[in-house]
């Protein structure tokens, strides 16, 4: 190996030694021992530039002229304080070269060497140093302490300077010595731990990898050669040791101190840079290597995954080929079953055949035994006949034998004929007399009678209005002046009282003669009444109205109720949805107002489209809200998921038209629940604690839309006293719905409802099969806004689509609605509760005797034939209890009992219920009275 020349940095600041941080390169000689053969298979370039900072070079000039000495001491002193780093060297002094030194700062140079040199080397320099100076200290003269002597020059004291400079460059020496020597412990410390991280890395891949063992055996190579070289420069340490010792004794000579300096300069630098190089190139082949490492792990991956895959396609080849054999297997059996098929397909064929024929059979014997059954029964009437007639006969032969005694009888019993002639005559005598002395006490009674009314009469006239005493009007005056004074009663009001009482009408006096027993407040409400007749403004709020929008009975009662009360003079205003299914043909005049209608719903304002027109003669708004949901433009009036929040915005709605509207009507009738809403939140208290003001009115029907004698829906039109357009009636039902004609006797029931659990569907659909177990037809119309309900009857329906005697229509429909009713023998209303019912009054109305459940309104208006204890006048139908089977089966038996064996009984029934008055005229003016009681009643309690 050869030895490079080192130049190492030296600084002196006031006369102390100052540590500079100094990186010294050393450049040796390649070595074919650091870089194996095998090494030659992959040549990287390495560089530790980016991982340090840019090297700083210094030129030290050193004067050519070697003669100049320093003059003065200043001089001297003005070059030992400088800071630069100054390298002396004698060898390269003397060739008279110029030496360049290259400074190198380690990255962390304040880290590495911060405070002081160690302490041998600071003792050593104090020790030599300071003799050194006390040396020169000693001379008279001035000395150069930075260049050397010329050989030409010669003093006394010479050899005292060339000492004192000898001294401080080998101080120097030493200290530069000590210097790299601490660099390459910290450089085997960092060998190590990547050592034992290259180890680690090798473990790690030895058993994954193994094409990577080679570069791991260069690896382990080149830890060989740095182990080497530790332990040469453990050798190189202990000849360090041993020239401190020589250095302490100071027996070194001049010769000596120039071969340690080439030594250490040459052999030591020289291995440091080495090391130093060979560490820097396994840093980088261990990056290299780790990043092929990932790669090859990534290649790895996807081999698993690929294997993987495999391994799952190999599985499915297998079950695949597995499903091959069992198909082969079938496919084999299956040839065999070909042969087999084609043979089988013969005989089917000739089976076909033969059952074609045994169908057309079986359709003739199916057709003789149906004659056969007619023939069986007319045999079994035969069979009675004779039966009959064979009692008979077997009377007239016991008659026959006992003729003798027979005679003998006669004879007595014509004995006791005469006898009873007698006696029957002297009773009719005894009769007679009774009978006249009968009439004679009649007609004293009538004319007694006659007499009281006279009487009576003559009294009434003397104490009629006309001739009652001033002083009873006078009464009344002041009676009226007390309670306007007292401001029980309004200033309009007290007028129009006074003004009867001057004009002494005659219902001001019944009025007064009415309310003898009752209480002042009681007293107030029957005059105020006297105020209101003929000026009642009504508002209807319902959901339903007939004919535009109707779907059971409620429409016929809002229509019904508000033309009666328009007739008798009452101001009638009717508020319903604008829904988009109504039969907008029958609104005349309809018009959208330009005045929307704000209401607020959930907390936010929506408008609503006001829309007007009249409705048989009736004026109607219709109510259209501009919401997003779209309450009714659904194609249907009910059965929505959202019903209550449909009719609660319509209520809303309604009252805000009102008020915007400035209408203050006497009454708002809110018609059924769904206009509940109406009255607000929490009624169910007050309704309860006033449960004693509750009225019940039985509904009307509207004869006028409901009169067999001028319905246009009808092709035959009849009455009660002609009821034989209602056979005809009923044979065109019966070709419309395709029901057999053959018996005209045979009973129709017919139901027509909402399919809904009110109406009692459970026995509707009894009553189908019991009546035709019965013997009856069955005719059902009528829909269910329940989907489990409709699809029930829907099956129904398509159950008995081609029957005979069964038919079920589920829609509704107007016109087949009033067919049907008067085609119908009888109508079934078996509703678990009805708070009135239209149906059994119209079905009376047009001779259909109703079937019903005594349950509200039904109890009211139905009552059954079989009851005794209810006047044979009364009685219109037949009525059951229980809501189950066997109590509706009990009532239609009842009811095929008197149809089948009492025909002229039951016409006289169905003329009895045809003529039934069940008008609206008699209920509105219960209405009307209803509604003047409430408005006298709220007008005191607000004066009070």
């Amino acid at each position: 190996m050869e030895a490079t020349p080192c130049f190492l940095g030296r600084s002196f600041a006031g006369g102390r030694l100052k540590w500079s941080q100094v990186m010294v390169r050393l450049y040796p000689s390649p070595s074919q021992r650091l870089f194996p053969a095998f090494c030659r298979m992959r040549q990287r370039n390495f560089s530790l530039h980016n991982k340090r900072q840019h090297a700083k070079k210094i030129n030290l000039k050193i004067p050519t002229n070697t003669n100049s000495q320093p003059n003065t001491d200043s001089e001297s002193d003005r070059i030992l304080s400088k800071d630069n780093n100054v390298a002396s060297d004698q060898d390269t002094a003397s060739n008279n070269q110029i030496p360049t030194i290259t400074e190198d700062k380690c990255p962390n140079e304040e880290e590495h060497y911060t405070a002081s040199p160690p302490n041998e080397i600071i003792s050593l320099y104090n020790d030599t140093v300071g003799s050194a100076w006390a040396s020169i200290q000693s001379n008279d003269e001035n000395m150069s302490s930075s260049f050397p002597l010329n050989d030409d020059q010669s003093t006394s004291d010479g050899g005292e300077q060339l000492t004192g400079i000898h001294l401080q460059d080998l101080i120097g020496m030493i200290r530069n010595a000590e210097k790299n020597i601490h660099l390459l412990n910290q450089a085997r410390v960092r060998a190590l731990e990547d050592l034992g991280k290259i180890l680690s890395e090798k473990e790690a891949l030895q058993g994954e990898i193994n094409i990577l063992e080679m570069k791991l055996a260069e690896t382990d190579a080149r830890l060989k050669v740095a182990a080497e070289e530790k332990i040469h420069v453990e050798l190189l340490e202990d000849q360090l040791e041993k020239l401190r010792k020589e250095l302490s004794n100071r027996d070194t000579s001049e010769e000596g101190i120039k071969d340690m300096k080439n030594f250490v300069s040459s052999s030591k630098f020289d291995s440091v840079n080495s090391f130093s190089e060979e560490l820097d190139l396994l840093r980088a082949e261990n990056m290299s290597l780790k990043d092929e490492l990932q790669v090859l792990k990534a290649k790895l991956d996807n081999v698993k995954e690929t294997d993987q895959r495999v391994q799952v396609l190999e599985e499915e080849r297998l079950s695949l080929e597995s499903s091959l054999k069992d198909l082969e297997l079938k496919l084999a059996a299956s040839h065999d079953d070909v042969s087999k098929i084609s043979s089988l397909k013969s005989e089917c064929k000739s089976l076909f055949e033969r059952v074609e024929d045994l169908q057309a059979l079986l359709d003739k014997a199916t057709k003789q035994a149906d004659q056969a059954i007619l023939v069986l029964q007319q045999n079994q009437e035969l069979r009675k006949k004779v039966d009959r007639l064979e009692e008979s006969l077997n009377e007239a032969n016991a008659c026959r034998i006992s003729s003798e005694k027979m005679q003998q009888y006669n004879e007595l019993m014509q004995q006791k004929i005469k006898i009873l002639d007698e006696r029957l005559q002297k009773s009719d005598e005894e009769i007679q007399s009774y009978v006249q002395l009968y009439q004679d006490s009649m007609k004293e009674f009538q004319d007694t009678l006659n007499n009281l009314k006279e009487e009576s009469m003559q009294r009434a006239q003397d104490q009629s209005a006309p001739n009652m005493p001033l002083e009873f009007w006078s009464n009344l005056l002041l009676m009226v002046d007390g309670w306007f004074l007292e401001k029980k009663i309004l200033v309009d009001e007290a007028k129009l009282l006074r003004e009867m009482i001057w004009d002494k009408e005659e219902r001001i006096y019944d009025a007064y003669v009415s309310s003898r027993e009752k209480n002042e407040r009681e007293i107030i409400a029957t005059f105020l009444k006297l105020t209101l007749v003929g000026r009642l403004h009504v508002v209807h709020i319902a959901a339903e109205m007939a004919p535009v929008a109707k779907v059971g009975g409620l429409g016929d009662v809002v229509t019904g109720l508000s033309k009666a009360l328009q007739k008798k003079g009452h101001l009638v205003e009717i508020v319903l949805p604008k829904y988009d299914c109504m039969n907008y043909d029958l609104i005349r005049d309809l018009k959208v107002l330009d005045m929307p209608v704000e209401s607020e719903y959930d907390g936010q304002p929506f408008k609503n489209k006001i829309w007007v027109g009249t409705v048989e003669g009736l004026p109607v708004y219709f109510i259209e809200p501009l919401h997003p949901s779209k309450f009714f433009w659904r194609g249907q009036f009910y059965g929505e998921h959202d019903d209550f929040k449909r009719f609660s915005f319509f209520s809303r709605a309604a009252l805000e038209l009102l008020h915007q509207a400035g209408k203050r009507p006497d009454i708002i009738h809110c018609h059924d629940w769904q206009t509940a809403f109406v009255g607000g939140r929490g009624l169910h208290s007050t309704l309860k604690s006033h449960s004693k003001k509750f009225a019940g009115i039985l509904n009307g029907i509207d004869t006028d839309a409901w009169n067999p004698a001028t319905d246009p829906f009808l092709k035959v039109k009849y009455s009660s006293n002609d009821i034989e357009g209602k056979a005809k009636n009923k044979e065109t039902l019966r070709r419309h719905l395709g029901l057999s004609s053959a018996n005209v006797r045979q009973p129709l029931v017919a139901c027509i409802t909402r399919l809904v659990p009110q109406k009692g569907v459970h026995l509707i659909r009894h009553a189908i099969y019991r009546t035709l177990e019965l013997g009856g037809q069955f005719v059902l119309l009528g829909s269910s806004p329940v989907p489990k309900i409709q699809r029930e009857f829907e099956d129904i329906a398509n159950h008995f689509k081609t029957h005979d005697h069964a038919r079920l229509v589920l829609k509704y429909d107007e016109s087949l609605s009033h067919l049907i009713y008067a085609a119908s023998d009888m109508l079934i209303i078996p509703s678990l509760f009805e708070p009135c019912g239209l149906t059994q009054m119209i079905a009376m109305r047009y001779g259909s005797i109703p079937i019903a459940r005594k349950t509200g309104g039904l109890n009211d208006s139905v009552f059954d034939v079989d009851d005794d204890t209810i006047p044979v006048l009364y009685r219109n139908g037949f009525t059951f209890s229980a809501a189950d089977e066997r109590a509706f089966s009990n009532a239609l038996g009842r009811a095929f009992y008197h149809y089948n064996n009492d025909g002229d009984g039951w016409k006289q029934l169905v003329q009895k219920d045809m003529k039934i008055d069940f008008s609206w005229d008699s209920s509105a003016s219960l209405y009307e009275e209803l509604y003047a009681k409430s408005v006298a009643s709220a007008r005191s309690a607000n004066l009070t």
